[in-house]
């Protein structure tokens, strides 16, 4: 008998995606300017990206990536543990673990490898890990990775998290869940995930990529915001792309369980540690966003306008108090004809389709930036309001 081809199974699963309207576009960025990007040779206004606080073009941000450069070169030449750590990367956890309170921290390359990094150090066969619906896809590759038993509970059910753990009550247990949903910007029921892990036993592990910088005082994030702190939330990710607006991944956490992944998170040992530079860079990032209020402020002040500008023309908006405000489309046809017709005015919003979201789910992520300015808010709005006929009516 014949093994598979992988070429007609590529072929397969690409005629697949081309009918269910699933297909992913590489798009090419050649400049930005504040708000403003080149996408393909032309200028959009961009709301579909990460840079909550605006740091990722901020001046002192790159002046502090061009002097680590000048200073250290253009890579930290090997693992962390062979030969790649350097004082920079341990200045930048330091910050980091003071800034959200906890006694040590780790960095990594990415949010994505350092979830696996955690999951699979942690978690094995005969253990279970209780998942939130809507976790990041890196949250459930880690899980598999780990051998444990993975079990989902209904999005922001407590009850549901509940269920899962007393169904294993065997092994080592492990609540898993981002802080803030990537697709849909509601905030997990930290408290109430907080006290079952504490009945049951379990170790609370919170995804906080996208809640950091953004939410709480001084943006010390989610678990900071619920009250929470290392006894309830004894390990907690922060991405340094999302409002710190560069690369790469500090996990905080107990300094037994920290030490635990240097010891054994294979993401952590046999990755080439960051660019000494890069490190640089991210220190400087998070002392403003501990120290800039004002980009929060500016931060509310837009989600603000933007919801209530669009509950005046009836869009249907989820419940979110952060930067990530999704417009509801329904099918992948319908979203994607509004993403083009909005490019066509000139913004840049991503249609999201599955199997980032669930069947059904596709929508429109507005994100927006303290780089935004309330004109362009309401301009976007008006936008909105003017391709939404404009759809509808074909």
């Amino acid at each position: 008998m014949a093994r598979p081809s992988f070429r007609q199974r590529v072929a397969d699963e690409r005629a697949q995606r081309e009918t269910q309207h699933r297909v992913r576009m590489l798009r090419t960025v050649t400049r930005r300017d504040g708000a403003r990007s080149e996408v393909d040779g032309r200028w959009l206004l961009n709301f579909c990206g990460n840079d909550y606080l605006g740091l990722s073009q901020q001046f002192s941000v790159g002046s502090a990536l061009q002097d680590g450069a000048a200073r250290h070169g253009f890579g930290s030449t090997g693992s962390a543990l062979v030969c790649g750590r350097h004082a920079a990367h341990e200045a930048l956890e330091h910050a980091v673990a003071e800034w959200l309170g906890y006694p040590r921290a780790l960095l990594f390359d990415s949010g994505y490898v350092a979830n696996l990094a955690v999951l699979q150090a942690f978690l094995g066969e005969g253990d279970i890990v209780v998942q939130d619906r809507l976790d990041h896809a890196s949250l459930i590759d880690g899980a598999r990775l780990s051998g444990a038993m993975l079990r989902r509970y209904p999005h922001g059910d407590p009850e549901g998290a509940l269920r899962q753990l007393r169904s294993n009550a065997d092994g080592a247990a492990m609540v898993a869940t981002d802080g803030v949903f990537s697709m849909d910007g509601d905030i997990a029921p930290l408290k109430q995930l907080a006290l079952i892990a504490r009945v049951q036993h379990a170790t609370l592990y919170v995804d906080d990529a996208h809640g950091v910088g953004v939410v709480g005082e001084e943006g010390r994030g989610c678990v900071a915001a619920a009250r929470l702190g290392t006894g309830e939330v004894p390990l907690q990710l922060v991405t340094l792309g999302k409002a710190l607006g560069g690369h790469g991944a500090v996990v905080v956490g107990e300094a037994d369980m920290i030490e635990h992944l240097v010891q054994s998170a294979r993401g952590f040992i046999y990755s080439t540690a960051p660019p000494p530079a890069l490190a640089m860079a991210s220190l400087e990032a998070v002392k403003l966003a501990r120290r800039d209020e004002w980009r929060r402020e500016k931060l509310r002040a837009l989600i603000a306008q933007i919801r209530e500008r669009m509950q005046q023309f009836d869009f249907e908006l989820p419940e979110s108090t952060t930067p990530i405000q999704p417009v509801p489309c329904g099918d992948e046809r319908t979203a994607l004809a509004m993403s083009a017709a909005l490019e066509e005015e000139g913004f840049w919003v991503t249609a999201i389709r599955p199997p980032t979201v669930p069947d059904n789910g596709s929508r429109l992520r507005v994100t927006l930036s303290a780089l935004h300015t309330a004109d362009d808010v309401d301009a976007l709005v008006k936008a909105l309001v003017r391709v939404r006929e404009r759809v509808s009516v074909r």
